[in-house]
């Protein structure tokens, strides 16, 4: 209903083949360029802020270019990119476009491996130069590096600080770029280990060279550099002498896929992108776990390394729930069933009376939800029909089975995405007004003054679509009551590890629990949890604890979820409105694998997490306190 901004989607391939090889089998060199094509394509619903590709040729001459990088800003920035690679590929004679040799020597972007970049900021901070992947040149080719990833860190100042420390001076303050001058710097140490060894060996001049890309240890680079990092991230780079990593979060917060056979290695963030580009089945990609990363050596050889200590299984839920494509086999099942666990309640809302209700979902990512849902009713009421069978006796009536055997649940496409509306020269009370039209409804989907209608959505975090749009949009259909589901349970604090929800303020859920404290006559919590994380600022972030959670405490979900209601109806609405949470243990029940859940609970994974939901409770207290 209100997208989330989610950073980011990463791809990477490496051909484990030469291009002639993939010539001759598929009858095209551009095998790999095609295959990276997709899988961006595919995860586009990633990111649609911009996108980057990097790719690395490699046996280059020296003189010869062998890292190329393109970006493009927009939703259309893949298509932006391919059309610009596509470009230098049109002035070339047929025959020559053919044959491999050529093009691994001559036609930029005809390399063995690619590494490619979805983006969504959750920072605020746009342009063309922060658009992964990020690029650090050097003469030496092994010293190259280029970077993009999946994460958000908790700690970039201590990074910074770090590497400050050590005399680097960094001209950003970008996590991106800091964390490509951190990595930049030990593989700087690695190259210059090796060109040790290979001077104490007697080599000289290109052997040199050829003995650090032969022996250069990416996994030395990491364990030196990711220790100090805090936060969610999947991290992929590859070097000018073509290696490459991809290193997951050692709390798994992120998700990395990856794919290896005898020609060619992929990683994803999702899964179907790979099943979908290759061909291939679910049992042959493996994920990654905590703390390992999957690398590659100039040789193609590819192996998986435990980086990291695991430190638990903390798997975003939000992926399940809404950023990952439903065509996930998991993920498809999960989210069905997250609607079919909200039954009891939905029954509970609408009085029982399914004849008289009408169930539908706001498209489009709450669809799979409403399939569940629908079974979930479909089942009730198979059950209410054979208890009523059963009551005819041994010689029912034919009218009577045939009455009971025409129920239905009655499902309608009642809300529609509308055309994206321009509100650009509208101002003020007119802009509200356009854009609340961005849903419109199937009108005569309802029988007007009998029927009730629920509608299910992924998540409610702001409400803000509800109160200005959604809710006065479905109420033309004259209601009765309109029941609102979400297939999450309410969002009630920040996320740091890469979606774009950092302040508390925004959230419909924090809002109504200040709400009931001060109905309630209980301010005192509120100032007591401003105490409480005033004074743990001056402790290291390992020793701090949420206290914002005491926010919720005095109230149950149902108290919490009654006044988001109350907030988020408007004024001029006739129907009732009721809105149905999914609960959290029904969450950890439909999601057994994916245990992320501190934006619902508060419970974060990394230290850096509970820091920052301190420093931006105590924020919004004091700009509060200066308000009045």
């Amino acid at each position: 209903m209100e997208p989330l901004k989610h950073e980011c989607g990463v791809a990477m391939i490496r051909l484990r083949k030469p291009l002639e090889y993939f010539q001759e089998k598929y009858g095209s060199w551009s095998f790999g360029l095609n295959k990276m094509y997709l899988l961006m394509e595919k995860q586009h619903n990633r990111g649609q802020e911009g996108a980057g590709l990097a790719c690395v040729k490699l046996e280059a001459n020296p003189g010869e270019e062998y890292l190329f990088r393109e970006r493009a800003l927009g939703s259309n920035a893949i298509t932006e990119i391919f059309d610009s690679i596509n470009k230098d590929f049109s002035q070339i004679p047929p025959e020559l476009l053919r044959d491999a040799e050529y093009a691994k020597k001559c036609i930029p972007f005809a390399g063995e491996l690619y590494m490619g970049h979805l983006r969504y900021s959750t920072t605020g901070k746009s342009g063309i130069s922060f658009v992964h992947p990020f690029l650090r040149r050097n003469n030496w080719r092994a010293k190259n590096l280029s970077m993009c990833g999946n994460f958000n860190m908790t700690n970039v100042d201590e990074v910074f600080s770090h590497i400050t420390s050590l005399g680097q001076h960094p001209r950003k303050y970008a996590d991106t770029y800091i964390m490509l001058e951190q990595m930049g710097h030990r593989l700087d140490r690695e190259v210059e280990r090796l060109f040790g060894e290979a001077q104490k060996r007697g080599l000289q001049g290109m052997d040199i060279t050829h003995y650090i890309e032969d022996n250069i240890e990416l996994v030395n680079v990491l364990t030196s550099a990711a220790p100090i990092w805090d936060g969610g991230y999947v991290l992929c780079g590859i070097t000018g002498s073509g290696e490459s990593f991809a290193l997951r979060d050692p709390w798994g917060i992120r998700t990395a896929f990856y794919y290896i056979d005898d020609e060619i290695m992929l990683v994803a963030s999702e899964r179907p992108v790979i099943q979908t580009a290759l061909g291939v089945d679910t049992d042959k990609i493996s994920e990654l776990k905590p703390g390992e990363a999957i690398l590659s050596n100039k040789r193609g050889e590819v192996r998986i390394v435990q980086v990291l200590e695991p430190k638990g299984n903390n798997s975003c839920s939000f992926e399940r729930i809404y950023f990952s494509r439903g065509s996930d086999i998991d993920i498809y099942q999960e989210r069905k069933k997250l609607g079919r666990t909200l039954v009891s309640p939905i029954l509970k809302a609408v009085g029982y009376d399914v004849d008289n209700t009408v169930i539908s979902f706001i498209p489009n990512t709450a669809e799979v939800a409403f399939y569940g849902m629908l079974e979930g009713l479909d089942n009730y009421l198979n059950r209410q029909k054979i208890k009523q069978i059963e009551t005819l006796g041994p010689n029912p009536r034919h009218d009577d089975i045939l009455n009971i055997l025409s129920r239905r649940i009655r499902s309608e496409k009642v809300a529609l995405k509308d055309i994206k509306l321009r509100t650009f020269i509208a101002e003020g009370n007119t802009r509200n007004d356009m854009a609340a039209h961005v849903y419109d409804i199937t009108y005569g989907s309802l029988r007007p003054y009998a029927d009730k209608l629920v509608v299910i959505d992924d998540s409610i975090v702001r409400g803000t679509t509800l109160r200005q749009s959604i809710i006065k949009i479905l109420d033309r259909l004259h209601p009765t009551k309109i029941v609102i589901v979400s297939s999450s349970p309410q969002v009630r604090f920040p996320d740091y590890y890469g979606i774009d929800m950092s302040s508390l303020d925004q959230f419909i859920a924090f809002k109504a629990a200040i709400e009931l404290l001060k109905e309630r006559k209980m301010e005192e919590v509120y100032h007591e949890v401003y105490r409480k994380s005033k004074a743990q600022l001056s402790l290291p972030k390992e020793e701090m604890k949420n206290y914002v959670k005491e926010i919720y405490a005095p109230f149950t979900d149902e108290e919490v979820a009654k006044k988001i209601t109350e907030l988020l109806t408007p004024d001029d609405v006739n129907a009732d409105i009721e809105i149905v949470y999914q609960s959290l243990d029904g969450l950890h029940e439909c999601c057994p694998n994916h245990t992320g859940d501190w934006y619902f609970s508060g419970d974060y994974p990394t230290p850096g997490g509970v820091k920052l939901v301190n420093q931006v409770f105590i924020e919004y207290y004091e700009k509060n306190l200066a308000k009045a």
